[in-house]
């Protein structure tokens, strides 16, 4: 994966009011750490960092260059998102060095298809594997081609590019081959589908005829009081 250069500013604001600022004026709140250096607090352009982490994925390597001069290498280790606007709150960034080795989650695709009349149940869509900081896959690949029903994808089924090791379990399931259920079976179990909705929606009348009941007493109570004042 190549680097992608972008550019930094130094952030003195912390605290939600600070992240919040920054995050008006256009910027993502990030911070640098690693090799023993102190935190650094910086702030990132939003648009280049949402593009480059669509583009490159998660571990996209970024080459970062501070307003004060600072020049590092790093790879986002935790990233915060707002899941309703789709936006980055906060960005963990870890200092690399060419040539280190770190370990990371990537992404895991299948390739093929299964065979017929089967469903795929992904079990982890990521594996733990080692490589070097500037060659990180943004993905790795396990095929399920003409598997059958009963067939169990594991880490060590993933194909894995050079130079990188698997860090998890090999036995750890990645994705299984299960039967698709007949039309007769969809049938079955429709009946019991529509039991648990009428139930469901019994449930929620009940809870509202009592509310509107807690909620009709105080008013009766109020109007009797009421026509207690007026005839006294």
């Amino acid at each position: 994966m190549s680097e992608v250069k972008i550019s930094a500013e130094p952030r003195t604001e912390f605290g939600k009011g600070g992240a919040r600022r920054t995050r008006r004026a256009g910027k993502v709140p990030a911070v640098l750490y690693g090799h023993g250096e102190k935190p650094k607090h910086i702030a990132l352009p939003s648009r280049e960092f949402a593009a480059a982490i669509r583009k490159g994925g998660a571990n996209q390597l970024f080459a970062i260059e501070v307003s004060d001069g600072t020049q590092v290498l790093a790879l986002p280790k935790a990233i915060q998102r707002d899941p309703i606007k789709d936006t980055f709150e906060h960005v963990d960034l870890l200092l690399v060095r060419r040539g280190e080795k770190v370990t990371v989650e990537v992404p895991v695709e299948l390739t093929g298809e299964a065979a017929k009349d089967t469903l795929i149940v992904h079990d982890h869509d990521t594996l733990s594997v080692t490589a070097d900081a500037t060659r990180v896959p943004d993905h790795l690949e396990a095929s399920i081609e003409g598997a059958e029903a009963g067939v169990q994808v594991t880490a060590a089924d993933v194909t894995l590019p050079a130079g990188v090791e698997l860090a998890a379990d090999p036995e750890l399931p990645v994705a299984t081959v299960t039967a698709a259920p007949t039309a007769e079976q969809l049938e079955a179990t429709l009946p019991e589908v529509e039991e648990a909705t009428e139930e469901a929606e019994a449930e929620v009348g009940e809870v509202t005829e009592s509310s509107e009941g807690a909620d009709a007493a105080p008013a009766a109570e109020g109007e009797e009081n009421a026509e207690a004042r007026t005839e006294a």
